[in-house]
């Protein structure tokens, strides 16, 4: 049976909640290393301290979504999850920048990438159960969208802070700048605010009686979840085991960039990766700049690639986009002049926009609509995995392969990226109607 149509307006206004959801996690990508490195930590140890997505996400997310699949509520299936995750969000943004210590940072990161998933796991869900087969594309573009407009202010908001007339040096008695501090407050009010704004304009499709009746009686233990989790693998479509080879090489990609570019930046800028330089928070702040520029292209080409999603379908754009994104990272390490920096960042836009809404439109049609969430969960599995063999095999790498310098990081980054492009050529997809 078709699911009501939405207006393009109505499935904008369904994802505002993946606003405050990105905005955390651009907050991370663009402050967390800096943050490590202010409170102490090494370069080559860098990796081990981004352990909590990984580990959360590859725990998280497929419970999370086996259990929404049978959750019967007032608010529905996926509400009560990216509520109570965006809340714990909140307080973790709120906490984050006032760490006296590594620890202390490493261990709120673990609760807040935990938080992250409980939240965005039923929200993808939530976009499959709304829209009919025909909308699925425009859906996940609309969330690649809000990727891109929050994590362009995510990023820039130091600078922003910066320009109104905050000191860029002025620091708290833990050595974390004040604009970071700023930054973190205004991503925890934009996380519970967001999503408590989509979840009351949008409330859930009502369930049918023999739905309700069927989820009613569907265990509920940790056993019988571990167990849908087990079966959803078993049967897992084809074309998510094809969409998981390439997210490999992609999401590798992704995590290597997000870890390493502020050091790559001070090396090919300022020939130097030390902290406790004048010119360490000078590359932060361009780092800033070139996260928000690519996101914001990020943004555009989502709005564009809707169109052209619906007239030749995801995967043709998804190759082209992942290739205009490596070409990019390859070039990025050898530019010196600060102004040529954003070049490279139109073909990193594209290739986020990509990666954030044409995977999921691709897999969206491949999945039964009644384990949608433990599928979702699932996929995302498929992003966790490749950043959890980037943290443990670059630290390996890095002295004798990379030879201790962070541009080869980014390099490394940018040949995951073009052979995400050529595996992404051999998923069968599914034709929506």
């Amino acid at each position: 049976m078709r699911k009501p149509s939405l207006t393009f307006w109505q499935i904008l206004n369904m994802n505002v909640g993946f606003f405050g959801i990105q905005f955390s996690f651009g907050l991370q990508q663009s402050n967390m290393s800096p943050i490590y490195k202010y409170l102490g930590a090494h370069d080559a140890s860098l990796p081990y301290l981004w352990l909590a997505g990984p580990i959360t996400g590859l725990i998280v997310q497929p419970l999370i979504g086996a259990m929404s699949d049978r959750t019967v509520s007032r608010l529905g299936r996926r509400t009560p999850y990216f509520l109570v995750g965006a809340l714990i969000c909140s307080v973790c943004l709120f906490a984050m920048p006032l760490s006296p210590a590594l620890w202390i940072a490493a261990g709120l990161l673990w609760i807040l990438d935990a938080a992250n998933n409980i939240t965005m796991e039923p929200y993808r869900a939530f976009v499959g159960d709304r829209l009919d087969t025909s909308q699925h594309a425009v859906g996940y573009l609309a969330q690649s969208a809000f990727t891109g407009l929050s994590q362009t202010l995510a990023y820039l908001t130091p600078s922003i802070l910066v320009g109104l007339g905050m000191q860029a040096g002025a620091v708290n008695s833990h050595g974390i700048p004040d604009v970071v501090l700023i930054a973190f407050i205004i991503g925890a009010v934009c996380s519970i605010a967001s999503v408590a704004w989509s979840a009351w304009t949008t409330p859930e499709l009502p369930l049918s009686a023999q739905e309700k009746e069927r989820m009613r009686h569907a265990p509920r233990s940790l056993g019988a979840t571990l167990g849908e989790v087990a079966s959803a693998i078993g049967d897992m479509p084809s074309t998510m085991r094809q969409l998981a080879v390439m997210m490999l090489f992609q999401w590798y990609a992704m995590f290597c960039y997000w870890e390493y570019i502020t050091l790559s930046l001070a090396r090919s800028l300022y020939g130097s990766a030390d902290s406790t330089t004048p010119v360490f928070a000078q590359a932060l702040l361009i780092s800033g700049k070139m996260g928000g520029f690519y996101n914001f292209i990020a943004m555009l080409a989502a709005f564009a690639m809707m169109p052209l999603a619906r007239r030749i379908g995801a995967k043709p754009i998804h190759v082209v986009c992942l290739l205009c994104g490596g070409a990019g990272m390859l070039l990025l390490p050898g530019i010196h002049a600060r102004a040529m920096l954003f070049v490279p960042m139109i073909g990193i836009g594209l290739a986020w926009a990509s990666m954030m809404g044409n995977p999921y439109a691709m897999l969206a049609s491949s999945i039964p609509p009644e384990r949608a969430g433990v599928y979702m969960g699932l996929f995302n599995v498929f992003i966790v995995l490749p950043m959890l063999l980037q943290i443990l095999t670059v630290p390996l790498m890095y002295e004798n392969i990379l030879v201790s310098n962070p541009e080869n990081v980014i390099r490394l980054a940018g040949g995951m990226l073009m052979m995400a492009a050529v595996l992404t050529l051999r998923v069968k997809v599914r034709t929506p109607p």
